[in-house]
């Protein structure tokens, strides 16, 4: 039986950063990935994947440049799956080579196989070479989740499908039904629009992405529906049938009936858990999947911690990385400081959406008074040279202190151009800053300066 200071199960972007932080506290660490290559999810099926896909179909769409030289133009007029898959296995066989040259010099022990617990402090790793047993100081669980499943909707991985199984169907469908407004719904709803595909959207809620701004959502929506997208809200599928012709038709609860060459189910993820035995672990797991976690990613047990998306949302890579950082650390006493409420969202819809901080509706809710600052793409004159004349950036500020309250964007870029906006309200700015701040010209980053503009002198006017 082999002894490890610290056991992290899971090689996804939360498991990969919980194990160089320990490495890098001077600990022993054992890395335990079920898949012969590392990455988890988010190298292999999800994230990175996913966003390899939408940067091939915008490139390969000619989406970029509509604007200029009409909505006809393509840089490739037949595009298929094996397009898109090219550079998606390229992108992931570099990412597989940057991680594990990470690992290697940081010194981590990869070992491959399914974990199971024996108990708080013993685990068996299960592999075609064999068991193996395991005992550790103190537990990272970073297991990921899965694609939640639905008795309604019989996935087959050819024409009816999961998130995860994208790149298995056969072409790219004329028609596309896809269940669940989510991120990941949405996502791959704006992609294929842009590839022509004619999407129908089914979302039980009243609107799509409800944590985020109402009116970057209203403008995505637009954008959808511009492309075609019709958009089904607060219906719910009863029932999911394959016909003889391979053609999918979905039954919904009002009673309607819609048909597709494909569909795609996208509503939640699980908590990869299955096979952990967490019983034996002594550590508690909801109906989801779900690792309940304290403020510290600690569980019921004070040596194990759970970090990722196991432990729910926001289920962001970003965020899970800065778990596992905070997690090893809090296993070992170390402190690190870390404000979630400064952590950004990134949604890579098309255009992208992108915010910090709280919404309007939110700050209504508290009786926070605001204002509002507001710039337009089409005003700006990169906007113009990049065809982008869609997007927008809203600074919400408050009226007497003028502290920033939140930074919302949709637009090419916005993931991005965000960060100039979270490090200044991180470090207590006003909306000052970017009215005294020169910005490259012709930049997108100007849009602060717009903004701030435009929110001041509704003040000036009061």
């Amino acid at each position: 039986m082999q002894s490890f200071d610290l056991i992290v199960i899971g090689s996804g972007p939360a498991g990969q950063r919980a194990a160089i932080q320990g490495s890098k506290m001077g600990k022993h660490v054992g890395l335990i990935e079920r898949r012969e290559v590392i990455g988890g999810v988010c190298i292999n099926s999800g994230t990175i994947p996913s966003k390899t896909i939408r940067e091939a179909v915008l490139h390969l769409s000619g989406y970029y440049y509509q604007n200029v030289y009409g909505v006809n133009y393509r840089v490739k007029e037949k595009i298929t799956m094996a397009d898109l898959a090219f550079r998606v296995q390229h992108v992931i066989k570099t990412e597989v080579d940057v991680i594990q040259g990470q690992l290697s010099r940081n010194n981590i022990e990869m070992i491959n196989g399914v974990a199971t617990f024996l108990d708080p402090h013993t685990v068996r790793v299960d592999s075609p070479r064999g068991q193996q047993t395991y005992t550790a100081e103190a537990f990272i669980i970073a297991t990921g989740t899965k694609p939640a499943a639905s008795s309604k909707i019989a996935i087959n991985g050819r024409n009816i499908i999961d998130s995860d199984q994208i790149l298995s169907m056969p072409e790219i469908p004329k028609t596309l039904i896809v269940v669940g407004g989510g991120v990941i719904g949405v996502e791959y709803t704006c992609m294929f629009a842009t590839l022509g595909v004619r999407i129908i959207l089914i979302e039980k809620r009243p609107r799509l992405l409800e944590f985020a701004d109402a009116e970057m959502v209203e403008a995505l929506s637009y954008n959808l529906r511009d492309h075609r997208v019709t958009m089904r809200l607060n219906e719910e599928v009863q029932s999911v049938e394959e016909m003889p012709d391979g053609s999918v038709v979905a039954y919904l609860e009002s009673k309607k009936k819609l048909s597709g060459d494909a569909l795609l189910y996208a509503v939640g993820r699980q908590g990869n858990v299955d096979e952990l035995n967490l019983p034996a672990a002594q550590v508690d797991v909801d109906a989801r999947g779900r690792i309940p976690v304290d403020a510290g990613y600690c569980t019921k047990q004070p040596h194990i911690y759970a970090v990722g998306d196991v432990i729910g949302f926001p289920s962001l890579a970003s965020v899970s990385m800065e778990q596992g950082r905070i997690a090893c650390a809090n296993a070992f006493g170390k402190t690190i400081q870390s404000n979630p409420a400064s952590y950004p969202y990134g949604i890579y819809t098309i255009p992208e959406i992108s915010f910090i901080g709280k919404t309007e509706e939110q700050l209504t809710d508290d009786d926070v008074p605001y204002e509002v600052g507001v710039a337009y793409y089409r005003e700006i004159a990169r906007g113009q040279i990049r065809g982008d004349t869609t997007g927008r950036l809203k600074i919400i500020f408050h009226r007497e202190t003028k502290a920033i309250l939140g930074v919302h964007i949709i637009g090419e870029g916005a993931t991005e151009l965000l960060h100039i906006g979270q490090a200044v309200m991180i470090l207590g700015g006003t909306v000052d800053y970017f009215i005294n701040t020169v910005f490259n010209y012709p930049t997108l980053a100007e849009c602060y300066k717009a903004a701030a503009f435009n929110g001041v002198n509704k003040l000036t006017k009061l």
